[in-house]
């Protein structure tokens, strides 16, 4: 197909505003449709992503395609039945209609960028492999902390380090685990003038801080790499940027955190006492390594490398990510290169559901950022072995018994809605995992 890639955004968050900003400029895209299920919100980002009102004014996907516009409308159905259209972004951040949505697309032969990281983690091993099976790309975002990550664990690989450790930066401390919408402004010391400025989910806000956005992206990067996340899950250790090749290695090295070596571990801004780290990576992305050979660890040396005291420890860091302005590196990867920048490639670590407080059963589980659970980061032969409810389906679930404070919620302990594709889907996942996932511990 001859001129600028045909694209489906479904989902109008902030994610998606960030692409439109950037593909309003491009020629390379055209945003054929914006599907949402509030049309006068996806307009009104549109709008506030610099749009010319007449960018999105078609009525039909027909005079879209003819004048280069964007039709708005409701219903994903109808704009992954499109045979115009080449690429789906799932934004919507909703596992349940993201895992619907990427099958959909992937069934009607388009490519798939899944900006939604918590279907990703939640069953991205299936539709990664559903969507080779029908010889189109299924891939994370570029720009997305993830797909970085995934990135620079490539260059490591591909010129011969062995990684140690990969991951991301973000503001952390232990109390944060038990944040609920209602604490979440404090702790990032928003005033109400700024509340007042502009859209803010307290739920979305809340997922980033009490650590489960963390999990999942996390999560995501085992996947996408085969690194392993260690059996007690994140442990956020503080560290500044010149403290990642110290820090993120062995636990049995002077100053090292980690209980397991290649590893997936988040660098936390704060100090256990509440105060900044200096020089901090909060926005950014990392991977530590270690030199294979003496001559590498000289050139390390000669090259100005900053490294651990032995020398022989190193990092390569990101200081920041663009998240929705990058975006379009996927998308011209995907259907130009037939290439993934970022995808699953099994089932290594799971993002558990964990108590954020003593819970009774009859009550109704509310999900991520919420008030009554967060997400833990574990290895997937641990959750499967605790037959672990995972995070993307916590919302609606209703318990049938008590589940105590800081416990995992189980799949026992709730009464799961078995006709949901997205459950489904995720019975298969672990289904086919089980028995490779524990024959590999």
């Amino acid at each position: 197909m001859e001129g600028p890639i045909r694209v489906g955004v479904i989902g109008a968050g902030k994610f998606s505003s960030m692409f439109l900003t950037q593909a309003v400029h491009s020629d390379g895209f055209h945003v054929v449709a914006v599907a949402d299920i509030n049309v006068p919100k996806a307009k009104a980002a549109l709008d506030r992503t610099g749009w010319p009102t007449e960018r999105f004014a078609a009525s039909s996907f027909d005079e879209a395609l003819r004048t280069g516009g964007t039709y708005v409308l409701e219903s994903a159905d109808e704009l992954i039945e499109r045979p115009e259209i080449e690429v789906v972004l799932e934004i919507t951040g909703n596992p349940i209609f993201g895992t619907y949505h990427a099958i959909k697309a992937i069934d009607s032969g388009k490519h798939v960028i899944m900006v939604n990281v918590e279907a990703d983690c939640m069953v991205g091993p299936i539709l990664q492999r559903r969507a080779q099976q029908a010889g189109v790309v299924y891939s994370m975002a570029y720009g997305d902390q993830p797909a970085l990550i995934c990135e620079l664990v490539d260059w490591c690989r591909t010129v011969g380090f062995d990684v140690v450790a990969a991951g991301k930066g973000t503001k952390y401390l232990p109390e944060y685990n038990y944040s609920t919408p209602d604490t979440v402004w404090n702790y990032y010391g928003f005033t109400d003038e700024q509340l007042a400025s502009g859209d803010y989910n307290p739920k979305m806000f809340n997922s980033f801080l009490d650590g489960t956005k963390s999990a999942i992206e996390m999560a995501a990067v085992a996947n996408g790499t085969g690194l392993l996340p260690q059996d007690e899950g994140l442990l956020f250790p503080a560290a500044s940027k010149d403290d990642l090749p110290t820090v993120f290695r062995e636990s049995s090295l002077s100053g090292g955190s980690l209980t397991r070596r290649g590893t997936v571990e988040i660098a936390s801004s704060m100090y256990r006492d509440g105060t900044e780290v200096p020089d901090n990576l909060r926005w950014g992305v990392y991977v530590t390594f270690e030199a294979k050979t003496d001559y590498a660890v000289q050139c390390f040396a000669e090259y100005g490398v900053h490294t651990d005291a032995t020398g022989r420890y190193g990092s390569l860091y990101r200081p920041y990510h663009m998240i929705g302005l990058e975006l379009g590196v996927s998308i011209a990867n995907a259907v130009l290169r037939g290439e993934a920048t970022g995808s699953p490639t099994g089932f290594r670590g799971d993002v558990t559901t964990t108590a954020k407080k003593d819970l009774r059963a009859g009550e109704v589980l509310d999900g991520e950022g919420g008030y009554t659970v967060f997400g833990k980061l574990a290895p997937a032969h641990i959750s499967l072995e605790h037959n672990a409810l995972p995070l993307g389906l916590a919302h609606g679930m209703k318990l049938k018994r008590d589940v105590p404070k800081d416990r995992m919620v189980s799949w026992d302990d709730v009464e799961p809605d078995e006709s949901l594709l997205a459950v489904r889907v995720r019975r298969e996942l672990e289904n086919e995992f089980r028995s490779e996932s524990l024959a590999a511990v």
